[in-house]
């Protein structure tokens, strides 16, 4: 983290290097976050353009907190699927992106694969808000629990216990849905 600290300390000095880098190393984690928030892919990718236009705007303001640099970059970006998601006058649909199934060169499975991902951007609908952040930063975005809980605002243990009522919510949800 140390690195990550004096690269921060660099970018906030206008080191254009230095930006690039953090850009380079949060831009993937970042753009599936948004992704998998607002269900588009071209959308997701503006949007993460956004947030790093952003962080790039008010860097030199930011607080050194001992929080990985993405802890801010994500709460950045979740600010910004909120507006997003404020503007949009329905709820947002999820597109399946082509290349997620492609992988396998049985048709089949391939369809059986789409329709599992389908089934399961329905149920994660289904869940609280709150439910939705936890898993999409836990799971989409592969963050540690303390990360996480930086992120959200939380302590370490009301994440493990929302993560586990999500989890569970889903479960439910799914095990419901395969009877219909």
């Amino acid at each position: 983290m140390h690195s990550e600290q004096s690269l921060v300390d660099r970018a906030k000095q206008y080191d254009q290097e230095a930006f690039g880098q953090l850009y380079e190393e949060n831009f993937d984690k970042i753009f599936r976050y948004i992704a998998l928030k607002i269900g588009n892919q071209m959308e997701a990718e503006d949007l993460t353009q956004q947030v790093f236009m952003k962080a790039l705007k008010s860097i030199s303001s930011y607080q050194w907190k001992e929080v990985p640099f993405s802890a801010w970059l994500y709460k950045i970006a979740h600010n910004q699927v909120v507006d997003y998601l404020r503007k949009k006058t329905r709820q947002p649909t999820t597109e399946l992106n082509e290349d997620i199934t492609v992988g396998e060169d049985n048709p089949y499975k391939n369809v059986e694969l789409k329709v599992e991902l389908e089934q399961l951007a329905r149920a994660l609908k289904k869940l609280t808000p709150l439910q939705q952040e936890v898993l999409a930063l836990r799971f989409s975005c592969e963050m540690p629990i303390a990360q996480v809980a930086g992120v959200m605002g939380k302590n370490e243990g009301a994440i493990k216990a929302l993560q586990h009522s999500a989890v569970q919510a889903l479960r439910r949800i799914m095990v419901v849905n395969a009877g219909e």
